[in-house]
């Protein structure tokens, strides 16, 4: 397929204006999109996804704006490709005459690996930004606000022993595809029985000898079609297939066996202790291989996280101007400069950022204000020494700290006797930290309220980190900085909006890249659907109150 790009774009034909008109005389946010926005998309903007030669390629401005609203309706490519031969609104937007056939479903699958393969999802979101800002309703320096949540894999959950058996039973299938001669002779007649059909259609055996034997034959017939990849015979096709690679990074960290060679079933391999399903790089399931597990607030999943930037102005509309979607075991914490870097490179840096806690720690609040003079803002992570939950008690913010002369004085008035620069060794922070006078300390009638030790030593921040810290606490506690803070709860119902009407929370797809695809396009047509929403003067829906809870208002 080739690209050519013809400008300019067409206009809506005059049948299909009339029609459409007509049949829409209240209005119609797809009408209203295109009066106001034009076209949107311009061929141009993905000449570099196609060759120079080939069969012309279908519009790919037309497509980009077809997977826009496949997304905002929820519908399959088949269904979006009879939406662009059925619907007169489709056919407005996309300036078709009343009589065009459309195109093959086929064309979106294949306009998406366009995508993926340049790496140009983004461009969806980015194009949509630029017709905002082309409208004049959004601005950098503003506020926004970000949050995340959690995305399902298109995969089913497995347990330990469906896993084990589903990936060797994949591995099979795709080496039967590229080597079937090589493989018919080297799988035993007895893995028929076993891999034929999928695991979970199988009547596993009960807990108890039986169950372990069978894991252990799983592991032989495994290490068996592995040593048979590693010989002499191999087809090279099947040695390099990825499959291949999964099976053994599952079998490296599942099974154990004493010695080379292949095994008689069971002699010489163990199961390896289970290592927990937390934070880790372990393989969840062999058709998707990128997602993982995780355990947050109550909720467990396997798939990913979406993490969701909005717009958050007065009289300016909502709009999502950045999405990041990780690994579901990718933290919070790690994602906070990405953003601010990506929100960078498209220059729409806030001069205001909310976010909830687990986006912020001292290190961001000054990178965050010293590379981009961006006020992150958020509930600082509180100390969890003893003192910070007894009353009374001395916390860290009570003592004052002379930083050119490196010193520290307590409430009672005495100052330290050491001082001292480290760096942590697990996560390589710098810290400094400061210590007392035995004695002093033995002769306070405050020790008590100070310390449980002999003497008290102070862990503090750099001193920029630490004044950071200090002034965002005391942000925190005033009753304006709760104002402020209290605008971060309206991405709550972006996020709502995304799982109800968008089906944020589900993959449609398999694989990081592909998952990251979805979101960009989800946020692109959430975009489409609260720029229609401000240019027809929709208010915001008012937050839900219960009749019981009016009573007292």
């Amino acid at each position: 397929m080739s690209l050519r790009p013809q400008p300019p774009l067409p206009l809506v034909p005059e049948d299909t204006a009339r029609v459409a008109q007509t049949a829409f005389r209240r209005g119609n946010p797809y009408l209203l999109l295109r009066t106001r926005l034009g076209t949107i998309f311009a061929d141009a903007a993905f000449a570099d996804l196609y060759p120079i030669r080939g069969q012309p390629a279908y519009a790919p401005w037309r497509l980009a704006l077809v997977t826009l609203l496949q997304f905002r309706e929820g519908l399959s490519d088949r269904q979006a490709a009879e939406a662009v031969r059925a619907r007169i609104d489709w056919k407005y937007l996309l300036a078709l005459d009343l009589a065009d056939p459309g195109f093959d479903p086929s064309v979106l699958c294949e306009f998406r690996g366009r995508l993926l393969e340049h790496e140009a999802a983004g461009r969806l979101l980015t194009r949509i930004l630029e017709a905002a800002r082309d409208q004049g309703v959004l601005k950098a320096r503003g506020r926004q606000r970000t949050d995340s949540t959690h995305v399902l894999a298109a995969v089913r959950d497995l347990n330990r022993i469906e896993l084990l058996a589903e990936t060797l039973r994949a591995t099979l299938n795709a080496v039967a595809v590229v080597a079937p001669d090589w493989l018919r002779d080297v799988a035993p007649p007895d893995w028929h029985d076993r891999y034929d059909h999928r695991i979970e259609d199988a009547r596993l055996p009960e807990t108890g000898p039986k169950r372990e034997a069978y894991v252990l034959q799983v592991g032989a017939d495994g290490y068996r079609l592995l040593d048979a990849l590693d010989g002499a015979g191999a087809r090279p096709l099947a040695v390099a297939l990825p499959s291949v690679a999964v099976l053994r990074r599952v079998w490296a960290r599942h099974f154990a066996r004493a010695g080379d060679g292949s095994p008689p079933a069971g002699v010489g391999i163990r199961l390896r202790p289970v290592q927990g399903r937390g934070p880790g790089d372990r393989v969840e399931s062999p058709y998707d291989v990128e997602a993982r597990f995780r355990a947050k607030s109550g909720t467990d999943w396997t798939g990913y996280m979406v993490h969701l930037t909005e717009t958050c102005d007065p009289d300016l509309p909502r709009l999502v101007v950045h999405t990041d979607t990780t690994p579901a075991n990718v933290h919070e914490a790690m994602r906070t400069g990405e953003i601010h870097a990506a929100l960078a490179g498209l220059d729409l840096i806030p001069s205001e950022h909310l976010v909830d806690a687990a986006y912020v720690s001292a290190e961001h609040l000054v990178a965050a204000h010293e590379r981009h003079g961006i006020a992150l803002i958020g509930p600082a992570r509180s100390n969890q020494s003893w003192q910070t939950r007894e009353e009374g008690a001395f916390h860290v913010t009570d003592f004052a700290v002379d930083w050119e002369r490196h010193r520290v004085r307590c409430p009672e008035g005495h100052a330290s006797t050491s001082w001292g620069a480290y760096r942590d060794k697990a996560s390589g922070r710098a810290f400094i930290r400061a210590g007392f006078s035995p004695a002093a300390c033995r002769a306070c009638s405050a020790k008590p309220r100070c310390t449980r030790a002999g003497s008290r030593r102070l862990s503090l921040h750099p001193r920029a980190e630490h004044e950071a810290l200090a002034a965002a606490r005391m942000r925190q506690e005033s009753e304006e900085g709760r104002q402020l803070y209290g605008q971060r709860q309206g991405i709550e119902a972006t996020v709502s909006q995304g799982v109800r009407s968008f089906g944020l929370r589900r993959a449609r797809y398999r694989g990081l890249a592909k998952t990251t695809l979805q979101s960009v396009a989800t946020a692109a047509a959430l975009n489409l659907d609260r720029l229609a929403a401000w240019f027809s003067l929709r208010p915001l829906a008012p937050t839900r109150t219960s009749r019981f809870k009016a009573l007292a208002a």
